[in-house]
């Protein structure tokens, strides 16, 4: 049985190019010998987050790099005057 599984599987993972690694093998042969396709984990994607944290940190000095001085003088007095207004518990 496991000769005719390994027959069927593909020498490379079908979407972009890349080798199957161990982990892919593994959910394809659980996913033909069940019948069903496994859905992936609730909750937030890591990769997604990781992407977003790098356009995140060239935001910022973009968005710097954009603005004159006296804007960001006001952007950060406007800043500092919300932080010391709040109370501490």
């Amino acid at each position: 049985m496991s000769l005719a599984i390994l027959s069927l599987m593909p020498a490379r993972a079908r979407r972009g190019g890349k080798r199957a690694d161990f982990a892919q093998v593994a959910v394809s042969v659980v996913e033909q010998i069940i019948g069903d396709v496994l859905k992936p984990a609730e909750g937030k994607n890591i990769h997604a987050q990781a992407l977003s944290a790098l356009g995140a940190s060239k935001g910022g000095k973009a968005r710097a790099d954009k603005l004159t001085f006296s804007q960001r003088h006001k952007i950060a007095k406007k800043a500092a005057e919300a932080r010391w207004k709040k109370q501490k518990p």
